[in-house]
């Protein structure tokens, strides 16, 4: 795949990791670094402390950053357009503003809130629903000329189990066949993308690591990773502090940092071009050294 440019920053696929690093602008995030914990913050402070955590990102290596305003973990609370948008858009307007050098992704699947979002500065759209969960989120993507990540997603509420300490998991999830069934849903989503205008070129996949898979699933899934290559995308893996992780350690998600290293690791050898993560600093360092192993030859 040649060079491509993203906002103000140009992305050789196959030649290095890209760090994509975590903004959670929530109160309920899994991973317990939302920065709306605690929520009474005001809004200024709230700001602060995002581009507080942007600046420490970038410093650490990251490439783009992902904000968002709506946890995904398995039994959150369903937050209103309207507390997203008062959320992220804010903080997505500060953190184009004060570091333009930065790629800023969008991470929702609420086409309002993609567009107030683009508008403010963002240059991708993370969609956890592919495009799938609002009918109009590929016409906002594609009227904006923006990025978009699809990711695979068969999350029901009734098949996630809440442990003590280790958070979410879902058990009893049900595929043919597990590559075949997600690489099939994210080539309806990469159809629904091409028919309403999204380049090609502008698309990136994620398998979807923690939602609606079991354990094992997510397992199989990284280590599998080379198979969506095929496919002819940009591949992100997503693993960080996730409670497949925590359920294999038993470990909560705060000492989590070496099974998500050791994920991303193999995430990267597999074929992964993007890791999102919320340890910058140490999977920058992960990523540079699997880089100096696996990309040596310019093959992956």
């Amino acid at each position: 795949m040649a060079a491509v440019q993203i906002g103000p920053s140009w992305f050789d696929w196959g030649t290095k990791t890209y760090l994509m690093g975590i903004v959670n602008v929530t109160p309920d995030s899994f991973s317990g670094d939302g920065v709306l914990t605690p929520i009474t913050d005001k809004n200024d402070r709230l700001i602060d402390r995002c581009l507080e955590q942007v600046r420490d990102f970038l410093d650490a290596g990251a490439d783009i950053v992902d904000i968002g305003g709506e946890s995904t973990r398995p039994g959150s609370k369903f937050v209103s357009l309207e507390e997203e948008l008062v959320r992220v858009i804010p903080i997505i307007g500060a953190v184009s503003a004060t570091f333009p050098q930065a790629v800023i992704s969008v991470d929702t699947y609420k086409a309002a809130v993609a567009e107030r979002g683009l508008k403010a500065g963002a240059h991708i759209v993370n969609d956890v629903w592919a495009l799938m969960g609002d009918p109009s989120m590929a016409a906002v993507v594609a009227k904006h000329k923006a990025w978009v990540i699809l990711m695979h997603n068969r999350s029901k509420p009734e098949n996630a189990q809440l442990a003590e300490n280790l958070g979410g998991r879902y058990i009893g999830v049900e595929y043919t066949n597990l590559l075949q069934d997600v690489e099939n849903d994210l080539l309806a989503s990469i159809n629904l993308a091409k028919n309403a205008g999204i380049p090609q070129d502008r698309i990136i996949i994620d398998p979807g690591i923690g939602f609606g898979k079991t354990v094992e699933q997510n397992l199989e899934l990284i280590n599998q990773l080379g198979y969506f290559k095929k496919m002819g995308f940009p591949l992100l893996l997503a693993p960080s502090r996730k409670s497949f992780i925590g359920f294999t350690l038993n470990l909560p998600p705060a000492e989590r940092v070496e099974g998500t290293a050791a994920s991303i690791a193999i995430g990267i050898e597999r074929g992964a071009d993007i890791v999102r993560v919320h340890d910058v600093k140490q999977m920058a360092r992960v990523a540079q050294m699997t880089d100096a192993l696996v990309r040596a030859n310019g093959s992956n």
